[in-house]
């Protein structure tokens, strides 16, 4: 497979760990771009999917929003919610 170069820039604190750990960089730096990458994507999905929606059903209410609201700060303080945030 053919690759083409690049030159990446590290703070020296950065370079150091990934030396320390004898970390593979350009592998890492591979991983790390596809994961960048497909994060975007769903971003990119999440928010055509919403405008989707919004087109079929309509913004939401006030009321809609201040359940909504709720429900997340329900979450927020719920103990599962600290533990795997």
């Amino acid at each position: 497979m053919r690759m083409a170069r690049m030159q990446v820039y590290l703070p020296d604190e950065l370079h150091a760990l990934v030396k320390e750990r004898g970390l593979h960089a350009s592998q890492l730096l591979q991983e790390a771009v596809r994961a960048e990458v497909r994060r975007l994507e769903l971003l990119d999905e999440s928010d055509r999917y919403v405008e989707e929606l919004l087109a079929e059903v309509g913004p939401p209410t006030p009321e809609e929003m201040a359940r909504a609201e709720a429900i997340v700060e329900r979450l927020e303080r719920h103990p599962a919610a600290r533990r795997s945030g």
